[in-house]
């Protein structure tokens, strides 16, 4: 449990798509206007790493990776298809959102419009294959992770996009310098919005560098007696009797 939640804060606060590594800028400065616009992106994002993650994570383990074939007999254990990742992985993401983009276009017609492209684009949007290939990467052990790790990048890139969304339009009522106007301003926001992100990356392993500080004092503190300890039995201390 005490993985699947640090999986989940960290995927959020210091991994996050947008703030630590940078991808999906494009849909990200584009479509950060209106927070109504952000959110339907946002939801859309979700649930295509959701989806795609853990799929492509089943990819990987029985299909992709070197031996993952073994399940089909002896004779395919020295198999390696992982050449084949990329295009698994993208077949496996634009499946999703041609989903996606079905499921909006007959529910909610005005996101539809105001997405415009950039709900199709969400198939070579690099947040969606950077989800399956940081997953693949990092060498997440269970499916249950796989799709915690899907989950939680989704959220992180909808509470970036959101909360960029919402300061563009108390920004646009705002007096900025005409040369930082649109781009200028929004680029300065993210690197300082990405620098506290970051800063939450304390909050997973000072605690854990805490630990380990104390536990290597303690050994240290414990070798020392034993060394003084050690000294005392080896080496015995002769008192000799001083007559006038």
């Amino acid at each position: 449990m005490l993985e699947h939640t640090e999986l989940f804060f960290k995927s959020i606060f210091v991994d996050n798509m947008v703030f630590a590594t940078f991808l999906g800028m494009c849909s990200f400065l584009a479509v950060s206007k209106k927070v109504s616009t952000a959110v339907g992106l946002g939801a859309a994002v979700i649930f295509v790493l959701t989806v795609t993650v853990p799929i492509n994570w089943l990819l990987d383990q029985y299909i992709l990776r070197e031996g993952a074939l073994t399940w089909l007999g002896p004779e395919y254990a020295d198999y390696d298809l992982s050449f084949l990742s990329f295009i698994l992985f993208i077949a496996t993401i634009a499946t999703m959102v041609q989903l996606v983009e079905i499921v909006v276009e007959k529910f909610s017609p005005s996101l539809y419009n105001s997405l415009g492209i950039f709900l199709p684009l969400i198939a070579v949007n690099c947040a969606i294959l950077g989800g399956s290939l940081f997953m693949q990467s990092r060498d997440i052990e269970t499916f249950g992770l796989a799709l915690n790790y899907g989950f939680s990048s989704g959220i992180g890139w909808f509470l970036a996009i959101l909360a960029i969304a919402a300061i563009r339009e108390k920004i646009r009522y705002s007096n900025v310098p005409a040369p930082l106007r649109g781009l200028g301003i929004t680029f300065i926001t993210t690197g300082l919005m990405a620098i506290g992100f970051m800063s939450f990356g304390g909050m997973l392993t000072g605690g854990d560098d805490g630990a380990k500080e104390s536990e290597t004092k303690t050994a240290t503190v414990q070798n020392t007696y034993d060394f003084n300890d050690s000294i005392t039995e080896t080496a015995p201390v002769e008192v000799t009797e001083i007559t006038e």
